[in-house]
């Protein structure tokens, strides 16, 4: 048995005696800390922790001789960023569109000539899956170093079914060799193909009748999606692939309101998908049918950001009662970056959160995006042991105002320093 004791940490972040599934509202507000505080690990597990003034090593000293200690002096421990909405799976970078972008095409100028998700559709049939693993860890290695834990990684640059399944099998791969919390995401449904221009209908009927079923049965994906949005997939489109993803036990995440007022939100409530995400479009209307409903609100601000969009309604949203998530949307169009600490920055820069609303935004809530909200997104006690040490900073509010630079000195993953 393995113990890692983490003493004199200045402030202890996120800490619940009761987890909660997530936070909603003005509870967004609130992030529970220990000032001097220590912690224990046994394992991959949180044991304990509480005030160093109340510290003793009686409590363990029986299993002292595996016991590594920590001396966090100066220095804040957080629970890591739970990112619930990837790409990072994909066959290479596409800095020709961003000059694109720069000159003025939009999102969609750049889609209807053969640009954005198709291009990375093309480039994934000259790819293998080993070259898919090794360009993926390293992008897994660097959001470790920015303080991830988890993260959602979904297929959807394949376009048929032979390459989608490529891609699901990189990312079980993944699942294997990285000490990240990995969940997969089966995104068939992402774009058109251009040869299904047209005759969408008979796309959707490949991905209902052939991907989902081989998908299924070989156990490739935790969730399922859809991009229903103006230009991509319908809502009718959209509940006939629910529906069958459904049939095989796949609870779904959509893609929902990015470009207009889709019906994105409303269908994915329909059909209780753990999250919708991107929301830039995101009405009275739609925020009364999130009300009530199991379905986390997902905003991606490296996206809007980077295409130039308008931003989702956060501060409406959670003022209307809403939990909100924060994810990065790491990908190689429309926010090439997975830097969890740039997103808690935006998080307050760009939608006006409090520090604390974002970090709740970018754990507790990703987390419940993930689906992995009893295991990971706070420290409680018999939570996995993923968190980071921050270097010496003066506050939680540093975190995302001081922006664009690395504040984590120490990982550890499953109990584990990495």
């Amino acid at each position: 048995m393995v113990h890692l004791l983490i003493k004199n940490i200045k402030k202890l972040v996120q800490v619940e005696d009761k987890p909660k599934k997530w936070k909603a509202g003005k509870e967004m507000a609130d992030v529970a800390t220990i000032d001097n505080a220590w912690l224990l690990i046994e394992n991959d597990r949180i044991k304990d922790f509480g005030f160093m003034s109340e510290f003793s090593t009686s409590n363990f000293k029986p299993r002292t001789s595996n016991l590594q200690k920590i001396d966090a002096s100066g220095r804040m421990v957080f629970p890591s960023f739970c990112d619930s909405h990837t790409h990072l799976v994909y066959p290479a970078s596409r800095e020709i569109e961003y000059v694109d972008k720069i000159k003025g095409l939009s999102y969609e100028d750049i889609a209807k000539r053969g640009g954005g998700i198709l291009n990375s559709a093309k480039r994934m049939k000259e790819t293998t899956v080993d070259e898919l693993v090794d360009g993926a860890l390293q992008r897994l290695e660097e959001i470790v170093s920015y303080g991830t834990g988890a993260v959602e990684i979904k297929s959807g640059y394949g376009l048929d079914t032979g390459e989608e399944l490529k891609m699901l099998y990189a990312i079980r791969k993944l699942k294997e060799l990285s000490p990240l919390t990995i969940k997969s995401t089966f995104l068939g449904a992402h774009s058109i193909p251009a040869e299904y221009r047209g005759k969408q209908h008979e796309y959707v009927d490949i991905v209902i009748n052939e991907m989902i079923p081989q998908v299924a049965a070989e156990g490739l994906a935790d969730y399922i999606d859809v991009f229903c949005d103006r230009g991509f997939f319908t809502v009718e489109d959209t509940e006939r692939i629910l529906m069958a993803g459904l049939k095989y036990g796949l609870r779904s995440k959509i893609h929902a309101n990015e470009l207009d007022y889709s019906g994105g939100i409303q269908v994915g409530v329909k059909y209780n998908a753990l999250s919708v995400d991107h929301l830039e479009y995101t009405g009275d209307e739609e925020i009364e049918v999130l009300k009530n409903s199991e379905t986390m609100s997902t905003i991606l601000p490296g996206a809007a950001f980077f295409l130039g969009m308008i931003y989702a309604p956060a501060r409406k949203m959670i003022d209307a009662g809403l939990p909100v998530a924060m994810a990065s949307d790491f990908n190689p169009g429309s926010s090439p970056s997975g830097n969890m600490q740039l997103i808690l920055s935006m998080a307050s820069i760009l939608y006006r959160l409090t520090p604390e609303e974002a970090i709740n935004a970018c754990t507790i809530n990703g987390a419940y995006a993930m689906g992995i909200e009893e295991d990971l997104g706070s420290i409680a006690k018999g939570k996995k042991a993923n968190l980071f040490i921050t270097k010496e900073i003066p506050t939680i509010e540093f975190m995302p105002y001081y922006y664009g630079s690395n504040k984590v000195e120490t990982v550890i993953l499953n109990g584990r320093i990495v």
